[in-house]
């Protein structure tokens, strides 16, 4: 059963170059419901104060408002604790703070990291990065020509030096969705925690930290129908709590003194400084939204919209379909004979129609698939197959254009 609730997005109004907009770059970042714009406005004229510090009534309430959006995403995630939950400027702050927090503590000379060859740049970087000041080296897992996961080479890879695997949940490129319980599994029969980036799949998926039993999990507000500039580090409290602060300042403390300093219990030893107040109150507010609309009714329509845009592209004369994997997001990067994703992206733009053409921060995966870039269409619950449509349409434009 098709959904639209694309009235609820006043951004979806407008006309781009005179033609309706057809937003189909929600991978990269969702649209905002008038709900979380509604409540960034009321914060900051109603409810505003710094929080967790003072003893007057704006403040309490604040942090009211800030730790009740802690409660309902630990619920949200099925978490086991809300101390689990630490917010964070977005995914990318996350992992950062776990290569560095967990990495710097825990890895040594040799000693070796698992990710995958479909990774985002924020999966990659940050371990490229804590392997060298450690010493420790980076194994990466094959893809299939299909785009999904090497679980047999996968397999291969572990030894008495593995000592931490990172993987996405879903690729932002392929739309491949990963079997993680799988491939958790399998890590922690070698005594290895496991890393999962949900940039990708916490907005179109239903999340069970507990039943995955991830010891990380990782996912940012913009790309689920909240502000940008805040995310979540989940992290199993026995991990957390052996894990030196990322970044010092106020909050994160106990006590201070030129000697020495104590910190904070969880999660507030690695929430330094003011917080993204506002944002966090607002992405409760999206997540709410998600929640009355029904994540398993969000995510039949995202699979419809997958199967019905997968189908029309398949028609078009030397269209190649990037990922074919049969269990996807609704994502689809293709190139097009010898158009440049560059100009493809250009001429939908001048329909009205915005996609995402480029490398996608996947760069080893262009390599991968031998690609120097591609078009990514990826779909979110405000869109249609009347979207779909135009963006045929608009190839259809394209290809006329150059032949």
């Amino acid at each position: 059963m098709m959904i639209n609730y694309k009235n609820d997005f006043p951004i979806l109004k407008q006309t781009v170059y005179g033609k309706p907009l057809v937003y189909l770059d929600s991978s990269n970042s969702t649209q905002k419901p008038q709900c979380v714009i509604d409540t960034l406005s009321e914060y900051y004229q109603k409810h505003h104060a710094n929080i967790h510090r003072g003893i007057y009534e704006l403040s309490v309430r604040a942090t009211t408002l800030y730790e009740n959006a802690r409660r309902f995403i630990q619920e949200f995630i099925h978490a086991k604790h809300t101390h689990e939950i630490v917010f964070v400027r977005g995914t990318t702050e996350a992992i950062n703070l776990v290569a560095q927090s967990y990495g710097r503590s825990q890895f040594k000379k040799d000693d070796e990291i698992i990710l995958s060859g479909m990774e985002h740049h924020s999966n990659i970087v940050p371990w490229q990065l804590i392997a060298e000041q450690t010493g420790a080296k980076l194994k990466i897992i094959k893809i299939l020509d299909n785009g999904e996961i090497d679980l047999a080479h996968y397999k291969t890879l572990f030894s008495k030096k593995t000592k931490f695997v990172a993987l996405t949940h879903a690729s932002n490129v392929l739309g491949t969705i990963n079997p993680i319980k799988e491939m958790i599994a399998i890590a922690h029969e070698h005594n290895t925690p496991v890393l999962v980036d949900g940039a990708q799949a916490f907005p179109h998926l239903t999340i069970d930290v507990q039943a995955l039993d991830c010891d990380f999990y990782t996912f940012s507000s913009h790309k689920a129908y909240g502000p940008t500039g805040i995310g979540v580090l989940y992290g199993k409290t026995t991990l957390l709590e052996k894990m030196p602060p990322y970044h010092g300042g106020g909050n994160m403390i106990e006590t201070v003194s030129f000697d020495r300093s104590t910190y904070n219990k969880l999660p507030f030893k690695f929430e330094a400084g003011t917080p993204n107040i506002a944002d966090v109150i607002a992405f409760h507010t999206a997540l709410v939204y998600l929640k009355n609309i029904g994540m398993e009714k969000i995510i039949a329509h995202e699979k419809h919209l997958l199967q019905y845009a997968t189908e029309k592209l398949n028609e078009l004369p030397n269209l190649r379909i990037i990922g074919t994997a049969p269990n996807k997001l609704g994502v689809i990067s293709f190139v097009l004979d010898t158009i440049h994703p560059h100009d493809i992206g250009t001429v939908l733009d001048r329909e009205g129609i915005a996609v995402r053409a480029g490398h996608h921060c996947a760069m080893p995966l262009m390599e991968r698939f031998a690609i120097p870039a591609c078009v990514r269409a990826s779909f979110g619950l405000y869109n249609s197959t009347e979207d779909i449509d135009a963006l045929i349409a608009g190839l259809h434009t394209a290809m006329r254009l150059f032949h």
